[in-house]
């Protein structure tokens, strides 16, 4: 956003710039790592956290910064911020705790690993800003209340596909239309693939198997298009959403819906396979009013009733330092919950699946995720996505059934288990 590398270059000017703490050095957080350190004006990083410390060393490094301070705990983070050192632990906590960090950032797309961080740092009274869109599908709704009584902002980022569609969603709002898809342009969709043969493709791009595979499996574009309907009011058609195989441009998805159905329904959320200018995002609006219709027109987006607006590309850890600094210095969120959960995602059987198997995690060997109403999703008990790691079968499920609640046992002591519960309990579902 423009209007944020003005204010980043002020903050630059008075020696005040946005200090940052990451959590996650995966492939992801290398990336962000590097984009505020060498191309950042007005934002430093200045501690990383990873459950193996060689990891976020290597963030610093990549990044060209070669001193680092290992510390284990708040006081050493503090310490090092002050000293003008970046620090390294592998206690995040450490960093929730810390004096002198002005935002965090979750990178590591782990459910509960990630609600834990998430209500410390609330408690400690820092903003979250979270690239972990496996929780915020989970239980974002809540995250955004329990932000606000804590007087913080907890959001999603601008750069990944849920941001950029959000920020589509605002501007063509703003111009006064309706917006009535938020669609995401895939290359693949397969929800058979598996860590064993995605192997190939992370190891050539440095990736986790298991994070790639939930890019080709649907699970992923599930927690986006769900976090993107939680932001904007949609809903879905369909589990699953539509999933169309388009090879066209994304302008020619205009004929492709029954506009009287999207307005019933208030607008879904989707995505396409193949679709061109890809991997961008879309928005299909509407507007009623004929002059605006017939200006429309003269600029060359058609007749309506469905008019087209993209994003070519979304550039992700590109525009995270964005999304910090609109945290910090606007107190605006890129993307966050409007209010009840909409969608959900849900747990669906990749293959046969057995009493007595522990489910595996997201992009793994045991299920993919798909988008369902959150009405639904309550009404039939179905497994969400994001709790369903861990939980043990007490019978068989056939391939592509969509797991409920009465088909496992669910892990005690989980927090993720007590805040879905309390989402459920404050939203009235």
């Amino acid at each position: 956003m423009i209007l944020v590398d003005t204010a980043l270059k002020q903050r630059a000017a008075e020696g005040r710039p946005i200090r940052v703490g990451m959590i996650g050095a995966g492939f992801m957080g290398r990336g962000v790592a590097n984009q505020i350190i060498n191309y950042t004006e007005g934002m430093e990083l200045v501690a990383v956290s990873n459950r193996r410390l060689e990891g976020a060393v290597r963030a610093y490094a990549e990044a060209g910064v070669d001193e680092t301070a290992t510390v284990s705990d708040a006081a050493g983070v503090s310490d090092a911020v002050r000293r003008g050192v970046p620090a390294v632990t592998e206690d995040p906590f450490a960093l929730v705790d810390a004096e002198g960090i002005d935002v965090l950032c979750d990178v590591t797309g782990a459910v509960e690993f990630g609600a834990r961080v998430t209500l410390a740092a609330f408690a400690a009274g820092k903003h979250m800003v979270t690239m972990n869109a496996e929780l915020d599908g989970t239980v974002g709704p809540l995250l955004k209340v329990l932000a606000e009584q804590a007087g913080v902002i907890f959001s999603g980022v601008d750069g990944d596909q849920p941001g950029v569609e959000v920020n589509l969603f605002r501007f063509v709002t703003q111009l006064g239309l309706t917006p009535l898809v938020m669609g995401n342009i895939k290359g693949l969709q397969d929800p058979y693939r598996n860590p064993t043969t995605q192997e190939g493709f992370a190891k050539q791009w440095g990736q986790d198997p298991a994070m790639v595979t939930s890019f080709a499996d649907g699970t992923k574009v599930s927690f986006e298009q769900a976090i993107v309907a939680n932001a904007t009011g949609m809903t879905v058609a369909k589990r699953g959403m539509g999933g169309a195989d388009h090879r066209g441009h994304v302008d020619e998805l205009t004929t492709a819906y029954d506009v009287e159905e999207l307005k019933k329904l208030g607008g879904v959320v989707d995505y396409v396979v193949g679709a061109k200018p890809g991997p961008g995002v879309f928005c299909l609006a509407t507007v009623e009013d004929p002059k605006q219709r017939h200006m429309l027109n003269l600029y060359k987006l058609g007749e309506g009733p469905l008019y087209s607006f993209y994003t070519p590309y979304h550039l992700c850890h590109f525009e995270v330092p964005t999304s910090l600094a609109r945290a910090v210095l606007f107190g605006d969120a890129p993307i966050v919950a409007a209010g009840a959960p909409q969608v959900e995602v849900v747990a669906t059987a990749k293959v046969d699946l057995k009493a007595g198997q522990v489910l595996d995690g997201l992009g793994e060997y045991h299920t993919y995720g798909e988008a369902e109403a959150a009405d639904v999703t309550a009404r039939e008990r179905l497994l969400p996505m994001g709790v369903a790691e861990g939980c043990t079968l007490v019978r068989d499920v056939p391939k592509d059934a969509t797991l409920t609640y009465d088909d496992v046992i669910v892990p005690e002591g989980r927090l993720i288990d007590d805040l879905r519960r309390r989402q459920a309990e404050h939203f009235g579902a």
